[in-house]
C-alpha cells in the first residue's frame, strides 16, 4: 500500500512538473534574443535552484516529510526538468567527496546523451530510406 501511495505523491507532482515546464515553453516561445530555447533553459535552471532547496531542507532538518520530498523532488522536479535529478545525484557524490565517481558521471551522463541522440537520429535515417 506505501508503494502504491509513493507512486500517487511522484505521479501527481510528475504531472503538475510537466504542465508547468509546458507552459513556460509557451509563455517563453516568442522571445527572439538569440534563438535560444528559453522555456527548457528557464526550467532546467528553475529546477536545478528547487531541488537544491528541497536538498538542503531535506539533508538539515526534518521539516520536509519522505511523502514531500517525493511529491516535489522525484515528482514535480522529475516532470519539470531532468536536469534537476542529475544535479542532486551529482552534488550528493561531490558532499561525500566521491569526486572520481561525480566526474565519471557528469563526462557518462553528457557524452552519452549527445552519443545517445545521434545514434537514434542513425537509426531512424536508416530505417526511412
Amino acid at each position: 500500500m506505501q508503494t502504491l501511495i509513493a507512486l500517487v505523491y511522484v505521479g501527481a507532482g510528475s504531472m503538475l512538473g510537466g504542465l508547468g515546464r509546458y507552459g513556460l515553453t509557451l509563455a517563453t516561445q516568442n522571445l527572439s534574443a538569440f534563438s535560444l530555447p528559453y522555456g527548457t533553459l528557464v526550467s532546467n535552471l528553475a529546477g536545478c535552484l528547487f531541488i537544491g532547496v528541497i536538498a538542503g531542507i531535506s539533508g538539515k532538518s526534518e521539516l520536509m516529510s519522505t511523502e514531500m520530498r517525493l511529491l516535489l523532488a522525484s515528482g514535480f522536479c522529475g516532470g519539470f526538468t531532468t536536469m534537476s535529478s542529475f544535479i542532486y545525484e551529482l552534488g550528493q557524490f561531490v558532499q561525500d567527496k566521491e569526486y572520481f565517481f561525480a566526474s565519471t558521471y557528469f563526462v557518462a551522463t553528457l557524452a552519452g546523451a549527445a552519443l545517445a541522440f545521434a545514434v537514434g537520429l542513425l537509426i531512424i535515417e536508416l530505417v526511412m530510406r
